[in-house]
C-alpha cells in the first residue's frame, strides 16, 4: 500500500485515491499527522543555528555558489 509523506496509509487504486482526496478535502475525514522525526528537527535547530552564526557575506557566497550549482 502506498505511503504518504509521514508514513500515511493512500489507497492504491486512483478511484479510490481521489475519494480520499476528496474526502480530506472536505473535511469529512482528517488524518492524524506525526511530528517529524528527531532527525529532521535536529536538522532544522541546526540549520537556524548556523544561519544566526555566519555573516552577510558568507551567507551570499554560499548563495552564489549554490545558484552556479543549480544553473551549471
Amino acid at each position: 500500500m502506498p505511503k504518504g509523506p509521514q508514513g500515511q496509509r493512500r489507497p492504491a487504486d486512483s478511484l479510490a485515491c481521489a475519494i480520499m482526496v476528496d474526502q480530506l478535502a472536505t473535511g469529512e475525514i482528517t488524518e492524524i499527522l506525526t511530528k517529524p522525526s528527531g532527525e529532521i528537527r535536529l536538522g532544522i535547530a541546526g540549520d537556524k543555528a548556523r544561519a544566526k552564526n555566519l555573516s552577510q557575506k558568507e551567507r551570499a557566497a554560499i548563495v552564489k555558489k549554490a545558484a552556479a550549482q543549480h544553473w551549471r
